[in-house]
């Protein structure tokens, strides 16, 4: 049975740091593409940082470039989110999913952790 486990989140002051990880239990996790969407109240659920099976190809969408790093260590199926000078827009409910190709498109990944609510405080 596959399961993603998304744990990290929390309560922090704006300009602080959190580090989510998502740990798999999917077969051939080295061989999975991972990304990290989010989901903030009213709002429809949106990329944040995909990174294909080997960790050759990352993506970031524009609105975290520059402060969110995505990372994979497939020894341990493990994918991780650094997540650096957070601000309050980056509240969200945040979700790791698994697929076949590092895609934007939610639909595309087959599999989804349960979430972990990330709130940033002004």
């Amino acid at each position: 049975q596959v399961q993603l486990v998304e744990s990290g989140g929390g309560l922090v002051q704006a300009g602080g740091s959190l580090r989510l990880s998502c740990a798999a239990s999917v077969r051939n996790f080295s061989r999975t593409a991972m990304a990290w969407f989010r989901q903030a109240p009213g709002k429809e659920r949106e990329d944040v940082a995909r990174i294909s099976w080997s960790g050759g190809s990352i993506y970031y969408a524009d609105s975290v470039k520059g402060r969110f790093t995505i990372s994979r260590d497939n020894a341990k199926n493990t994918m991780y989110l650094q997540m650096n000078s957070l601000k309050p827009e980056d509240t969200a409910v945040y979700y790791c999913a698994a697929g076949e190709s590092p895609t934007i498109w939610a639909t595309e990944y087959r599999y989804w952790g349960q979430g972990t609510q990330v709130t940033v405080s002004s």
